[in-house]
């Protein structure tokens, strides 16, 4: 299965746009490393730089990696097919990760 994770507010708790002071979500990212574990592909999908086109890629890069998420791609910008998106914006964020 392929999951698309939106990372601001989703993974992490972003407040406006200080990305540099965002906090992972800890129980999000344990269930997302055992779907990673289990052999489901995961992207993580961020919009950060979208509208002021700053490139948040270096900083994104290093802090998924100091939350110890797994991961298979980054996509920063358009979303790509999926088949399964979890996003704080959608209902579905919430139902997700509090079954």
């Amino acid at each position: 299965m392929n999951y698309f994770f939106d990372l601001d507010n989703t993974l992490c708790v972003t407040e406006g746009l200080n990305y540099h002071e965002s906090k992972p979500i800890i129980d999000r990212i344990i269930k997302v490393n055992e779907l990673y574990n289990k052999g489901n592909k995961i992207t993580i999908y961020t919009a950060r730089g979208s509208v002021s086109k700053i490139d948040y890629r270096e900083l994104t890069l290093s802090q998924l990696k100091r939350w110890g998420v797994l991961y298979h791609d980054l996509n920063i910008g358009e979303k790509p097919n999926f088949d399964i998106l979890i996003d704080d914006k959608a209902k579905s964020d919430t139902e997700f990760f509090d079954k």
